[in-house]
């Protein structure tokens, strides 16, 4: 991947309390690290159509944070929440809750918490940037609500065809400074 011209990857965390054996583990992030690129982690999304709460922010929010610290994350990094696939029936209100609940417990970990905009995310751009407690916005390639002032500091690049490099199906992401002058913070070697 380094050799292919990219600088950075970002591979998942569970929702559970403990990582699972397809997601990131500490052999893998030293090996990346290794390799000279940058390193971020986002949390894995429920499936289409679940329902947002603030409990259910706190949990998903704790474990994302004990994830990234058994794998050796360290403080500092932008830790992302994946927020696509809501109920079409849930309130906004709840949708914000769940995601203010999520960043709480991930920055009372001393992570940035980022917020992955994928489609059907249940806010619109202005709820996005005015009700959540982020800084770090990654858009995704679906058709997502455009943030006003800030804007996105990674956005996802999806290709026609499937985009596999090294025998790896891969999403290209482009990172960029926010309107605000933000960035995504990564772990590097």
């Amino acid at each position: 991947m380094k050799a292919a011209g990219f600088g950075a990857c970002i591979r998942y965390l569970s929702r559970s309390d403990t990582q699972s054996g397809a997601d990131l583990s500490s052999s893998e992030a030293n090996a990346v690290l290794a390799a000279g690129l940058a390193l971020g982690a986002v949390q894995h999304v429920s499936a289409a159509g679940w329902s947002p709460s603030a409990a259910l922010g706190a949990t998903y929010g704790a474990n994302a944070a004990g994830n990234a610290q058994s794998v050796g994350v360290p403080t500092g990094v932008t830790v992302w929440l994946d927020l696509e696939g809501v109920n079409n029936a849930a309130n906004s209100d709840d949708v914000i809750a769940y995601c203010n609940a999520w960043f709480a417990a991930v920055k009372n970990a001393g992570y940035q918490p980022g917020i992955y905009v994928g489609a059907n995310c249940g806010l619109t751009g202005d709820q996005l940037f005015w009700n959540l407690q982020t800084q770090h916005y990654w858009q995704s390639g679906s058709t997502v609500p455009t943030l006003p002032q800030r804007g996105y500091q990674m956005t996802q690049r999806i290709t026609a065809a499937a985009d596999v490099l090294c025998g790896l199906s891969i999403d290209r992401n482009l990172t960029l400074t926010d309107g605000l002058g933000g960035q995504v913070t990564w772990w590097c070697r």
